[in-house]
């Protein structure tokens, strides 16, 4: 059997990165898929690191040729998704991991909906969202009140995806999480049937 997709949404502060990286041990094969955008890179970031960073008419050209699982424009810049790696994976048999918003989830279920385990991370309230995200102590008023706003609409799409997972305290979060993923590594797409279905029957 090939690999599989895991999608993983939710607002910023949600505890995402920090819940892979502690069960990054534990759910092995795995790739993470890192992002494409046209934004600037920050300040220690690398390219084919934290993002791969693109020109703005690269991104473009890309989009027409269809290498994109998803992509959005978010706040002037794009984000996207590149085919390739994903693919590359896939083959090897690995569980992919996407850390993608709202927007990105729908448009990669268009793509890939029988492949893909989608789940929502979030704190239990937006008031311990707000606690977080100022405890951090790393963003300006506005930027944190950005993500608020952000917040309180893609709480809205929650019933879009596969699962929930409530980060009240992260042990029993990543607990969570390692579940889901052997859960994501079951889930067999339709040609994924058809091919087992075939060698079962001793057609191939």
């Amino acid at each position: 059997m090939s690999g599989a997709i895991l999608i993983l949404s939710g607002p910023s502060g949600a505890g995402k990165s920090t819940i892979i990286r502690q069960a990054a041990s534990r759910i092995e094969p795995y790739y993470f898929s890192i992002s494409s955008t046209t934004r600037d890179p920050r300040e220690g970031e690398r390219d084919g690191v934290e993002y791969h960073f693109l020109t703005r008419e690269a991104f473009e050209a890309g989009i027409e040729a269809g290498d994109f699982l998803e992509y959005a424009e978010v706040h002037g810049n794009y984000y996207g998704t590149s085919l390739a790696p994903v693919y590359k994976a896939l083959a090897e048999g690995k569980l992919v991991i996407f850390d993608i918003d709202v927007q990105g989830h729908r448009l990669a279920r268009e793509a890939m909906g029988d492949r893909i385990t989608s789940a929502f991370i979030t704190p239990p309230s937006l008031v311990e969202l707000e606690r977080r995200l100022r405890e951090r102590s790393t963003e300006s008023e506005a930027v944190i009140e950005q993500r608020l706003t952000n917040a309180r609409e893609e709480i809205l799409a929650i019933d879009e995806f596969d699962y929930v997972i409530l980060n009240d305290t992260i042990e029993e979060a990543v607990e969570d999480f390692v579940a889901l993923s052997r859960t994501a590594r079951l889930k067999v797409g339709r040609r994924e049937c058809e091919a087992l279905v075939g060698r079962w029957l001793g057609r191939d």
